[in-house]
């Protein structure tokens, strides 16, 4: 126990790649299982939501796409804090503003103010998503790859825990008090894992990893300012697909008699077997490098958009369910990644956080879409089309980076 609290308590600095840096890997991974809750409660609490309120499903979709934008927000104005300041005080501050919103919208007496509550949210949830994966990366090197993959992975194991246990929350004891709950349980738990963070990685290797991604933006012959445009665009892309399952799959079920819970468990499964498609993917980053893993994924995450508007049988969505989330779970933190391999360190909090806040704006446009598809057509079939489509985009310009990084070493051959 003694050289736990030493681990934990000294702001001294660590190196990469060191037991330290496992350690500091695990707190982040618990951080984000607990603050990811943020992003899948409301997507759970929809039908009771919409229900309370009498609202059209579009609007009810509200609350979730502006806790998406409060997250993509807080992303980049939290990312840029850590660069500054480090990782605890930012994430102490989310903590904070976390539970304290999570209590005011379960007091809201109407959607405007829940929905505004729900931005608070997005923004403190952010800081255990982006930030704590900018800050991984710095100390990782070789296995850089499955540290952000796992660091990223404590989402989808809160995507995978939070879904059930909000669902009986609200079942057994109603969404407002849910809410509350969910709020107090953040507090409580973030705060002291936000104090496993305070070391430092060591001046010498963070210039070593600086020169590593000054070589890789060269082999690519872009102005960096155009890479990283196309990979916002990708990023957006990417999750205006992603977003038709994991935010109307409870909906969706809910709509075709399945009921709500047969919903959250969808939803809880695609969260689940993200978790092993995140590890995967890092796995396979650390070989073949985070642009062509972002291709593979999106290939595949367009094979299971394509097998929903196939099927819509209970037994078939939940293996689509399954697939969706086992083929996509790893996309998202190859933006992660690919910033860290052509970008300064010095700029990741704030680079990561840009382009995870495309992944978010993606994430609230394709949610607000998908429900304003179904309030048009009365069918989610338009919407998983609508997503199929926004998949080949990121697709094209993963291949274009490909073919772009291809060409410019045959030049220099």
């Amino acid at each position: 126990m003694a050289s736990i609290e030493q681990t934990i308590g000294n702001p001294l600095t660590g190196e990469a790649e060191s037991s330290y840096a496992w350690f500091r890997l695990l707190a982040a991974v618990l951080i984000g299982t607990v603050g990811s809750v943020g992003i899948w409660s409301v997507v759970v609490a929809l039908p009771a939501v919409q229900a309370e309120f009498n609202v059209a499903r579009a609007d009810a979709s509200l609350p979730y796409t502006l806790a998406m934008l409060g997250f993509g927000l807080g992303a980049v104005v939290i990312g840029r804090l850590v660069d500054r300041f480090g990782i605890v005080l930012p994430v102490i501050g989310a903590s904070l503003m976390l539970g304290l919103a999570f209590i005011a919208s379960g007091l809201a007496p109407n959607l405007l103010l829940f929905a505004i509550a729900n931005f608070l949210i997005g923004v403190g949830s952010s800081a255990t998503f982006a930030p704590l994966i900018a800050d991984i990366s710095h100390w990782f090197n070789r296995r850089r790859g499955i540290a952000v993959a796992i660091c990223a992975s404590g989402n989808y194991v809160g995507g995978a825990v939070w879904p059930p246990i909000v669902n009986w929350l609200i079942e057994t004891n109603g969404w407002r008090t849910n809410q509350i709950v969910i709020g107090i349980v953040c507090v409580v738990f973030m705060l002291p894992l936000a104090m496993a963070l305070r070391r430092r990685l060591s001046h010498h290797q963070a210039q070593s990893m600086d020169a590593a991604a000054a070589n890789a933006n060269a082999s690519l012959g872009l102005h960096p300012y155009a890479l990283f445009a196309l990979l916002c665009l990708a990023g957006i892309s990417c999750c205006v697909a992603m977003s038709m399952p994991q935010v109307h799959i409870v909906a969706y079920c809910s709509d075709l008699g399945y009921g709500v819970a047969r919903g959250a468990e969808m939803l809880s499964l695609m969260l689940g077997f993200g978790i092993i498609s995140r590890i995967a993917s890092g796995f396979v980053a650390d070989r073949i490098g985070g642009l062509a893993t972002l291709l593979i994924g999106s290939i595949l995450q367009g094979l299971a958009l394509f097998l929903y508007l196939l099927f819509d049988g209970l037994t078939p969505l939940y293996v689509i369910s399954a697939l969706f989330g086992l083929f996509q779970g790893g996309i998202v933190p190859m933006y992660a990644i690919i910033v860290r391999e052509y970008f300064p360190m010095r700029l990741a909090g704030t680079l990561v956080g840009l382009v995870i806040m495309s992944t978010i704006l993606g994430m609230a446009l394709g949610g607000w879409m998908s429900g304003a598809i179904f309030d048009y057509t009365g069918s989610y079939w338009q919407a998983f089309a609508n997503g199929l489509a926004w998949n080949v985009l990121n697709g094209t310009i993963a291949v274009f980076l490909l073919l772009r990084r291809r060409q410019m070493r045959l030049a220099a051959a």
